[in-house]
C-alpha cells in the first residue's frame, strides 16, 4: 500500500475491519475499498501490489464481489489483462448490498422461524412460550422485510428524501426534541387538595 494516499490507506483498512465485524473476510472488504476509490480500473497483480495479499486471496475476493454484484470486469484497450472495478454510485452499492443481505440472510432467517413456529405448534401446550416468542421475532423481522421492501420500491430520489426526514419523523408522532420542548412549554396542572 506504498503508492496510496495516508487517507486510502485508512479508509481501506478500516473498511477490512469494519467488514470483518460485518461477516466479511477482510481481504474482500479490503479489495473492494480499494476498487472503490481508485480512479481507474485495477488488475488482480496491481490489487495483489496494492494489498500485498496473495494472489489466491485476490482472486477469491474479486470472485465473491462479483458474486455480489458490486464489482465487474471491465477491458482496458491494448490490455488483455481482466481489469476491475467496483460500483462507484453510493445509493446502488448500498441498494445492491441490501438486497443481498436480505436474500442471503434475512429471508432464510424469517423462512426458518416460520418452520420452527409450526413445529411449535404442533407440539402443543409444552411449547406454547417458544412459539409466543418466536411469533414475536417473525412478526417484527416480516414488518422490517416490508418496509425495506417499501422503501426500495420508491424512486431514488423519494427513497432518499425518506431516509433524510429523520427527527421531522419522530415529531410526526409526538417524539423527539420540538415535543419534548412542547411539553416543556405547558404550565403544570393543579393538584387537588384534600
Amino acid at each position: 500500500m506504498d503508492d496510496l494516499t495516508p487517507a486510502a490507506r485508512k479508509f481501506i483498512l478500516h473498511w477490512g475491519e469494519m467488514g470483518s465485524r460485518w461477516g466479511i473476510n477482510r481481504t474482500v472488504a479490503q479489495v473492494h475499498a480499494l476498487l472503490f476509490v481508485s480512479p481507474e480500473p485495477l488488475t488482480a497483480d496491481d490489487l495483489v501490489a496494492a494489498l500485498g495479499v496473495a494472489r489466491s486471496n485476490v482472486s477469491t475476493s474479486l470472485k465473491e464481489l462479483q458474486g455480489w454484484g458490486i464489482v465487474r470486469v471491465v477491458h482496458v484497450m491494448g490490455d488483455r489483462r481482466d481489469h476491475f472495478e467496483s460500483l462507484a454510485d453510493v445509493w446502488e452499492l448500498f441498494t445492491v448490498i441490501m438486497d443481498e443481505r436480505k436474500k442471503r440472510e434475512f429471508d432464510p432467517t424469517v423462512a426458518a422461524l416460520a418452520d420452527c413456529i409450526d413445529e411449535a405448534r404442533r407440539a402443543g401446550p409444552r411449547e406454547a412460550h417458544l412459539a409466543e416468542r418466536l411469533t414475536a421475532l417473525h412478526d417484527f423481522l416480516s414488518s422490517m422485510g416490508g418496509w425495506y421492501g417499501s422503501l426500495r420500491a420508491l424512486p431514488r430520489s423519494a427513497a432518499i428524501q425518506a431516509l433524510r426526514l429523520g427527527d421531522r419523523v419522530k415529531s410526526l408522532f409526538g417524539f423527539g426534541s420540538s415535543s419534548r420542548s412542547a411539553k416543556a412549554s405547558v404550565a403544570p396542572t393543579r393538584q387537588r387538595r384534600n
